[in-house]
């Protein structure tokens, strides 16, 4: 396998107030990072996971109060999966409305999120610890990610892809293959065909999905078969709390092979991760003006 599952998918809101009121209060995540777009610093970058932002576990925002709100179609991430415990459905259902599903055999909770966000909350065996609040308790809390869904005008490509990184198709059902690797948790990827127009990017639409690599060599060793493969692949770039490299897939979908360190305590403690401002040191010249720009997230 070239990559572990999942590591963080990214996506745009418009809130940042309402974004971090749904992640850790709704949903019960722990806002692990609160920073900001490295590539647009007037942006923020808020990070929700578990109790230290383990790999798969880690929902990130660019919440921008002036998005426009994103179109859904072919060529991106069309949902975002969690893994909640059996039995945790309904207490889901109760908090958050929803559709109920299934799918490989697994009840499935579909939602959305503050911008039309779309989520779904799967459950499972999951044996990973959860973050919990008052409101949510271990026995529903969210474990991490379950599975992406890509939807795609053609997923023959996509397929060859995913292969390449060590995935393999363990099921079909209608118009959705699935590839997943070995283990439990985050390792899942959903492959949709389907027939819409490309989507917008915009307001809950996602912007990238980041797969996990333990360190840079592994990483290197990523970019070298994309490139064989035929992507167009950056240089590594230092994101502070891991190291990242991108490519658009031949579906059009964007890719982050992102190490698994240095982690989220790298700048604050484990007891106080999230809670303050942390600028990457090429942007800690605009702190003064960065916070009084920021909307406060409440």
């Amino acid at each position: 396998m070239l990559v572990n599952g999942l590591h963080h998918v990214t996506a745009l809101g418009i809130s940042p107030r309402a974004n971090n009121a749904f992640w850790t209060q709704t949903l019960g995540l722990r806002r692990v990072k609160t920073t900001v777009n490295f590539d647009a610093p007037d942006v923020y970058h808020l990070y929700f996971g578990d109790a230290v932002g383990t790999p798969g576990s880690v929902m990130t925002y660019f919440p921008h109060p002036n998005a426009k709100v994103g179109r859904e179609g072919t060529g991106e991430v069309s949902t975002t999966a969690f893994s909640i415990p059996k039995g945790a459905t309904a207490f889901w259902q109760g908090r958050l409305g929803g559709t109920l599903d299934t799918r490989f055999g697994d009840k499935r909770l579909e939602v959305s999120g503050p911008d039309g966000d779309a989520l779904a909350l799967v459950e499972g065996d999951d044996p990973r610890t959860p973050w919990t609040t008052d409101e949510i308790s271990p026995e529903v809390a969210i474990r991490g990610f379950q599975s992406v869904e890509l939807r795609l005008s053609d997923i023959a490509a996509e397929a060859r892809l995913l292969t390449t990184l060590g995935y393999t198709e363990i099921a079909r059902e209608g118009d959705v293959t699935r590839y997943s690797l070995p283990g439990n948790g985050a390792n899942s990827v959903d492959l949709r065909k389907s027939d819409l127009p490309r989507a917008r990017y915009g307001a809950g639409r996602v912007h990238h999905v980041a797969f996990s690599v333990p360190d840079r060599d592994a990483q290197l060793r990523v970019r070298d078969a994309m490139i064989a493969e035929g992507m167009t692949v950056t240089e590594q770039i230092d994101r502070d709390y891991f190291w990242a490299i991108y490519f658009r897939t031949p579906g059009g979908v964007l890719f982050e092979i992102a190490t698994d360190g240095p982690g989220f305590d790298r700048d604050e403690p484990p007891e106080r991760l999230g809670e303050a401002l942390q600028l990457p040191l090429r942007h800690e010249h605009l702190r003064k003006s960065l916070q009084a720009k920021l909307e406060p997230l409440g």
